[in-house]
């Protein structure tokens, strides 16, 4: 028995011995993931064979790293229920795949399988969630680590071993088309989002890497993949808190951004990825590129080889489609980098095979049945759903009266892929609910006068006269089901979208005529209630002005439908906060809620001050009240006082305790978040930043206890010299909820 083969030994003293007995050209192949997965096995029936392409990209580096997207399906990928791998076809089809890998791997090592997981598996028959922005609207991380759990099982029955979830960008710029995949604009919020689904799928055996590291969120001009122009301190501040939060929850891969940031790309950045994510994080897991990146350093090298070389003795350590990295071998004949860069990396991919125990795994058992992911087994998905979506405005018509009739109508409102987002996998109609179907089954067709898809002003119009109350369904779109086409990556190039990725927008309306939809309907109904489903914050100030009610709902996922139609029912109180400000023209931009302090923010001669609805808007169908305010200072450690500093770490400072009640019929939500302001400081901060927040159900006629924490590393700066420092001196505290203030202090450290 050779010392790889030893199970006694660590992962690591296994991946060693292993590196050490492999070529350069095997090496090459063990850090190569640039075949597209979906093409990889051909389905024809039930005939499973394998792709010329994926035997000679084996043969040619004996054996393989790391398949890409086996089971994807979408328009991209061109898998549908006809050609993709579903249920038993999907286990024989790894096992065809996964056989062949080995069988021509001088050493028997095995692949690994990668698979996209932005909100839900994008595979047939996937477990979809609400993307992103609707995840972090409901304020509640444990409810997504929960469903982050689902999501990890299913991926393990497939023999998945790398969940690709988008965790790290935060949204600095709503005309940037991939907003939709960050969880808001804030960084702690979304640090603790980020936290909750590394946590909860890799509780179920699969390994996430964690995308885009890092600032892709911060655009220039809201387009993707563009420069970072920001410093160290807006960095540190704003896009680096969530990557932290991942490696401290243990994600075992790191996806880096296609952006620059201060002129150095991402993937070329050795102090990001050596220096900050390993050397200060202790990351210890890959760091793997995004789709084509590594040969787009082409415009600095003007060599691929070159290129793949930068990336590797960068930090880069999988590649993803591009063929700098099928070079590697060719690069160190060169001299581009020396054999332990190259081993460094090679030995953490064997690594994380031998530790997730693939050399004794080879294949998965063909005769288990697959777990059948109804909403009834696995209700996570809808509570993401209903807790997700926010209410703006309301004018008494919500929830809607029994007996009213209802007219519903726009494009949102019977689109199942306008409740989706990109990345979406083809989805049976069975295991979806849109708006008009969740209206049908829970109101009634008696009650439902009609319904219209909007695409004639003048006929919507006429419909809308004729019912008490009009439901207009109105949003964007990022599905890619509607003839869209794409690039080399997978962003799309044309087709229906107005949202999702390489779908950027400048001036932030809603598309296809929808304003003149409003206008039009506006006029004719009686009493008007708007649902925005939608991607991104859109500047809509003309419709929120002319709603009666004003109801968001980011992507809401397959069963958003249904949860929409519970609410405006009142089945349901609304309980959703924005985790992103809309502004009210994109002239305003950037709009979010935590800028620097010392100038009047957002202020012009020719609009009204200030964002349409800011971070944290948002309210339900009774009110919450407040009371019983205690501040609690901790004990400080000994001796801080005399030094004047104390320790950056998760020790508590200052508790605030306090009860919410809820005087009405019905059960409601308190969503107190806890905002800071450094009033002393030898740098500029920011206007507010949210330090705490909770969220909790609150029975009608009860009261619920409450206690938020500030630690150290809550309150602490990023100091001149660049060091993170607690410095002594006066904070206003500020607790809110849906925006309404609800205490205030001033608190002296």
């Amino acid at each position: 028995m050779l010392p790889f083969q030893d199970t006694k030994l660590s992962p690591k003293e296994r991946a060693h011995d292993l590196c050490a007995r492999l070529t350069s050209r095997e090496k090459t192949g063990q850090l190569n993931q640039r075949l597209y997965g979906f093409q990889s096995v051909r389905r024809e029936g039930e005939r499973l064979t394998l792709d010329e392409a994926f035997q000679k990209e084996v043969l040619r580096f004996g054996g393989l790293g790391t398949l890409y997207g086996l089971y994807r399906a979408d328009p991209w990928s061109g898998r549908n229920r006809e050609n993709g791998l579903y249920g038993q076809n999907a286990v024989r089809a790894y096992n065809l795949a996964q056989r062949f890998v080995v069988e021509h791997s001088r050493f028997g090592i095995p692949m690994l399988v990668s698979s996209e997981c932005p909100h839900g598996h994008q595979a047939l028959d996937g477990y979809l969630l609400p993307v992103n922005l609707a995840a972090g609207a409901t304020f509640q991380p444990e409810l997504l680590y929960e469903a982050g759990k689902v999501c990890g099982r299913q991926l393990r029955e497939l023999g998945v071993d790398l969940a690709l979830v988008s965790t790290l960008d935060i949204l600095r710029d709503p005309r940037w088309g991939r907003s939709e995949e960050c969880y808001g604009e804030d960084p702690f919020h979304a640090s603790c989002f980020a936290r909750a689904i590394v946590r909860g799928i890799q509780s179920q055996g699969v390994a996430v890497v964690a995308k885009h590291f890092c600032a892709q969120g911060e655009t220039t001009g809201g387009l993707n993949a563009s420069a970072a122009r920001i410093g160290p301190r807006e960095l540190r501040e704003i896009h680096l808190p969530a990557t932290k939060a991942v490696c401290q929850a243990g994600a075992r891969g790191i996806m880096a951004a296609y952006n620059e940031i201060d002129g150095v790309p991402c993937h070329a950045n050795e102090t990001l990825l050596r220096e900050i994510l390993r050397g200060e994080f202790g990351f210890d897991g890959l760091i793997m590129a995004d789709g084509c990146a590594i040969d787009r350093l082409n415009d600095q090298t003007g060599d691929t080889v070159a290129s793949g070389a930068l990336a590797l003795r960068s930090g880069v350590e999988i590649s993803l489609w591009d063929e700098g990295f099928s070079r590697l071998d060719e690069a160190l004949e060169r001299g581009l980098m020396d054999e332990e860069t190259l081993n460094r990396a090679v030995e953490r991919v064997l690594a994380l095979k031998f530790e997730r125990g693939l050399f004794e795994r080879l294949y998965l058992p063909e005769e288990r049945p697959l777990t059948f992911f109804s909403k009834e087994a696995f209700p996570q998905s809808l509570a993401l759903s209903r807790e997700s979506i926010v209410l703006l405005k309301n004018e008494g018509v919500l929830p809607l009266r029994a007996g009213e009739t209802l007219a519903l109508i726009g494009p949102a409102a019977d689109d199942l892929y306008r409740q989706l987002g990109d990345y979406t996998p083809p989805v049976e109609p069975e295991a979806a609910c849109t708006l008009l179907q969740g209206l049908r089954q829970m109101s009634g067709p008696e009650r439902l006068l009609c319904y219209d898809n909007g695409s004639d002003p003048e006929r919507a119009a006429a419909l809308a006269a004729k019912a008490d109350t009009v439901v207009l369904a109105l949003g964007g779109s990022s599905s890619r089901f509607e003839q869209a086409r794409f690039d080399t990556n997978g962003a799309a190039l044309s087709g229906s979208m107005d949202c999702g990725e390489g779908v950027d927008s400048a001036g932030l309306r809603l598309p296809d005529g929808q304003h003149e939809l409003f206008a039009r309907v506006r006029a004719a109904a009686k009493k008007l209630v708007t649902v925005l489903i939608i991607g991104r914050p859109y500047a809509v100030p003309e419709i929120t002005e002319g709603s009666d009610g004003l109801l968001v709902a980011f992507y809401p996922g397959p069963w958003g439908g249904q949860a929409l139609a519970e609410i405006l029912l009142g089945r349901f109180s609304p309980s959703g906060r924005l985790p992103v400000s809309f502004p009210r023209h994109p002239g305003q931009l950037p709009v979010y809620y935590n800028p620097k302090a010392g100038i009047v923010p957002w202020s012009y001669a020719d609009s009204k001050q200030g964002p349409l609805f800011s971070f944290g808007d948002g309210m339900g169908y009774g009110r919450i009240q407040y009371r019983d305010f205690e501040l609690l200072p901790k004990p400080l450690p000994e001796g801080t006082l005399s030094e004047g500093t104390l320790p950056v770490d998760d020790t508590p400072v200052l508790e605030l305790h306090f009860r919410a009640e809820n005087p009405g019929p019905a059960e409601e939500t308190a969503v107190p978040m806890l905002f800071v302001t450094d009033l002393e400081s030898d740098v500029t901060r920011r206007v507010r930043e949210l330090k705490a927040f909770d969220k909790k159900a609150v029975p009608a006629g009860e009261s619920a206890a409450f206690s938020l924490t500030l630690t150290a590393e809550g309150l602490a700066v990023w100091n001149r010299r660049m060091e993170r420092e607690l410095q002594r001196g006066r904070f206003h505290l500020c607790l809110q909820d849906g925006g309404r203030s609800l205490y205030e202090t001033i608190w002296t450290l």
